[in-house]
């Protein structure tokens, strides 16, 4: 995932920052607690794209830095 992307994207229903989980090929909201697949390098950035977390993904997912 290119560093200039990360720095530019924001999450679309709440506007606020995403970590990368590498491993997991997704795009954390930690605010709202959903992630956005990443497919053959391409962010998919619809809120019906998104999959829910649990308070533990998310908050793991923001203390590791994505």
């Amino acid at each position: 995932m290119d560093k200039k992307l990360l720095d530019i994207l924001v999450c679309p229903v709440c506007k606020g920052p995403l970590d990368y989980d590498k491993p997991a090929q997704e795009l954390i909201c930690s605010r709202d607690r959903i992630a956005f697949p990443i497919r053959d390098g391409i962010p998919v950035m619809l809120e019906d794209e998104a999959r829910s977390l649990d308070a533990s993904a998310a908050d793991a997912s923001a203390e590791d830095g994505g």
